[in-house]
């Protein structure tokens, strides 16, 4: 009845009383008749909307503005995790004309995301015309031929093989931190665009940080990431923009450049494939198993440029991460290596081996990216049905975030969560937790397809590092705690001073016997 007063008090009062109208007696009828028919259909329409959603939207803080909620371009992140602190674990912002939902707790986050996974297995429209990678390729069958590629290739026993590549490169990375250690930033990333370009392409030449390809995919990932923020495209709540040539040129332009670098490389190992005997990679595997998965050559290209791409760059900032905390938290990284100590010694160097005997080293990796999320908005995923969870009802094609940052400081399931507490990740036995968990490499369906091998590199180049030196900050230099998280990993966000634990000369001797893999 409230709906139905405030849309009669909408209308003209000549449309209701059309005698008001100096018009002839033959049209006001028709007016009368227009009038009940529009009345009656308000009516049904919102009958038919309570009856297929019998909840609401998530609560939406208040905002005045046309466009919608406003979001700052840097540290947005914060400004959510302010309003799930306030109006609950699900919010509704307006983009323009679109509703988004984000998730900010963590029981709501396994519920709908990893519980329902299969119904937020999609990406906004944006994906669909951008670019047709597996980080923003549609659901369905296409979707799930890739996944099926990428899992084979990469699921834990897989990624096992790759362990001797990944410390042949971490000694690497602790031999240029001897030698050079102002430049640690780009150490770290010369070890993840090495690293994944071996696996994705079975490339052996060393690949620097400052490669031309490696800064041309760079620029590729963080338009996907960036396409994949609250908001960032209207063509996600207005389709039919999608139609208009000159709609998203830039980012379109983008796009065709990395598929061009993606079709060169994959060209690359076909050619080599054809001339002489290569060692195994991503790219060889999927041009050897076309038909098994049923992908064409320019899905494997962006398939590999998209393992390469993301694999790289969110390896490289989850490491530096890790060496950011150990810095500013001197008492904890003191504990980690104790552990070492008392594990490895300092006689010898350690490896992959020592994983299971060193859970003070796994807690801390675990809170260094609590502390310090990757992608602290999330990702967007699209609902292809209604999501029920309690009182509220996420409808069909709406775009839905977890957001990582929120979900990491849920206090009911991190107690003190600003706080910087590897103990969290402990149990009474001195063992790592099977009961907690963060979700790093994303949720449910879309979980990241590379995490185990990504996690691996993660594990050796802290252990490695740790083991080798004291990381402590430098006073004299600019600090920016939040730098890793903002995509800007070239900016220097800390400066952190290296010191040897172990005499010079006797960690390189230790790394000369250290595993060399071509």
């Amino acid at each position: 009845m409230r709906f139905l007063q405030a849309f009669l008090a909408l209308l003209p009062s000549a449309i209701l009383h059309p005698s008001n109208l100096s018009i002839s007696d033959n049209v006001q009828p028709v007016l009368r008749v227009a009038a009940c028919l529009g009345i009656i259909g308000a009516i049904s329409w919102v009958c038919l909307f309570k009856s297929k959603r019998r909840f609401p939207l998530p609560p939406s803080p208040p905002t005045w503005r046309l466009r919608g909620h406003f979001l700052p371009p840097r540290g947005s992140f914060l400004t959510i995790a302010g309003w799930i602190d306030e109006y609950g674990p699900l919010i509704t912002i307006r983009s323009r004309v679109e509703n988004i939902v984000i998730i900010g707790r963590y029981k709501a986050v396994v519920d709908i995301m990893e519980t329902q996974g299969k119904l937020l297995a999609d990406r906004p429209p944006a994906g669909e015309i951008f670019g047709g990678g597996i980080s923003v390729a549609a659901f369905g069958e296409r979707f799930r031929r890739m996944r099926r590629a990428l899992h084979t290739h990469l699921q834990p026993k897989a990624a096992e093989a790759y362990q001797p590549l990944q410390m042949s490169h971490a000694k690497k990375t602790v031999l240029d931190i001897l030698d050079d250690p102002y430049n640690f930033q780009n150490h770290v990333k010369t070890y993840a665009a090495t690293t994944i370009m071996k696996i994705a392409y079975g490339k052996s030449v060393p690949t620097s940080a400052t490669d031309p390809e490696v800064i041309e995919i760079a620029k590729l990932v963080r338009i996907v990431g960036g396409m994949l923020h609250p908001g960032a495209y209207l063509v996600n709540s207005i389709p039919w923009l999608k139609y208009l040539p000159w709609y998203g040129q830039d980012v379109k332009r983008g796009f065709e450049r990395g598929m061009k670098l993606n079709v060169g490389q994959l060209n690359r190992v076909k050619e080599q494939m054809s001339n002489v005997d290569i060692g195994p990679s991503f790219a060889k595997y999927m041009l050897e198993s076309t038909d098994r998965f049923g992908l064409t050559e320019t899905d494997v290209a962006g398939l590999a440029g998209a393992f390469f791409g993301a694999g790289s760059t969110t390896t490289s900032a989850a490491i530096c991460t890790v060496l950011m905390a150990a810095a500013c938290f001197p008492e904890e990284q003191a504990i980690v290596q104790a552990e070492l100590d008392a594990v490895i010694g300092k006689h010898r160097a350690p490896t992959f081996a020592d994983q299971e005997s060193l859970p003070r080293l796994q807690a801390f990796i675990s809170e260094a990216l609590r502390w310090r999320p990757l992608t602290p908005n999330g990702l967007a995923h699209r609902t292809t049905k209604d999501v029920i969870w309690e009182n509220y009802c996420i409808p069909a094609g709406t775009t839905v975030f977890g957001n990582h940052w929120a979900i990491s400081r849920d206090p009911e399931v991190y107690p003190e969560p600003h706080a910087f507490k590897p103990q969290r990740w402990i149990d009474d036995q001195g063992r790592l937790r099977d009961d907690l968990k963060f979700f790093v490499f994303g949720f449910g369906r879309r979980v990241c397809a590379g995490q185990h091998v990504a996690n691996r590199s993660v594990f050796i180049n802290s252990l490695l590092i740790l083991w080798a030196f004291r990381l402590t900050l430098d006073p004299t230099k600019p600090f920016d705690d939040m730098g890793f998280i903002t995509r800007q990993i070239s900016k220097r966000p800390s400066a952190i001073e290296f010191e040897t634990r172990i005499p010079d000369t006797e960690i390189r001797r230790m790394m000369q016997n250290y595993p060399e893999v071509a």
